[in-house]
Order: structure tokens, then C-alpha cells, then sequence
């Protein structure tokens, strides 16, 4: 494997995407490895412009999608550091997003074992 780099992909779908890229060749077969892809959108309104990054598939926490070559239309190498940026900042906050790890308190609401909560559930089913 080489190693990797960041690239637009315009798959035969339509579909554009943005990702830190590697690929594998499997006899016959070529298959790219992307890292966290993103869709990026140009957002303009009446004072300023901006961007909105998006994960490409939205409803997976995985980071890494492997897709056929066969399936690509174009692609091109980026060495625009803007959307290199725009992509390293949405990873890391994918990462953390995932990651994080949230400390139980009593301020979340009751704190107790499974018997101890069937305990009290089965007695309130019984009071009423």
C-alpha cells in the first residue's frame, strides 16, 4: 500500500466526496480505503459565506469505508489546506464525539443496582 492523501472523489452516483484516501489492489480489482469522508457544501448568506462538512454516510459511526474503483468517476489529489483543515477538524471532533465517556451522577437522576430498581418498581406496582 501507498501511503495516504487527501482527494475529491466524484462517484457515478453524483455523489462528491471529500476523504484522506488509500487503496488496495486486489488481483483485478482496485479498491479505495476512505478515511472519515465528508460532503462539503458551500453555505452563502446576505453578509458571508461558509461551509458545512457532513459526514457522507450520516447514520454510521464507523470512520473507515472501503468502495470499488469501479465506481468512481474521478478523482483528484488535494493539497488545498483549507479542506484539509475543514476535514482533520470534523475527524477529531467525530473522534471525541464517539469517545466521549460521561461520569454518572446523582444529578442525572437515581443511581442503583438492577435488583435494588426492580425492588422498587415491583413495590410501586404493587401499591397501586
Amino acid at each position: 500500500m501507498e501511503e495516504d492523501f487527501y482527494a475529491t472523489i466524484k462517484l457515478k452516483s453524483g455523489e462528491e466526496i471529500f476523504a484522506k484516501i488509500n487503496y488496495d489492489e486486489d488481483h483485478d480489482r482496485c479498491f479505495l480505503i476512505l478515511d472519515n469522508p465528508i460532503t462539503i457544501e458551500r453555505i452563502k448568506t446576505r453578509s458571508t459565506s461558509g461551509y458545512k462538512v457532513e459526514p457522507w454516510i450520516k447514520t454510521s459511526k464507523e470512520e473507515l469505508f472501503v468502495i470499488n474503483m469501479d465506481d468512481v468517476m474521478t478523482l483528484s489529489e488535494s493539497t488545498d489546506l483549507e479542506t484539509i483543515a475543514m476535514h482533520q477538524t470534523f475527524s477529531m471532533q467525530q473522534h471525541s464525539y464517539y469517545e466521549k465517556k460521561t461520569k454518572l451522577d446523582r444529578k442525572m437522576g437515581y443511581i442503583s443496582t438492577i435488583s435494588e430498581a426492580k425492588k422498587s418498581l415491583e413495590k410501586l406496582f404493587k401499591d397501586n
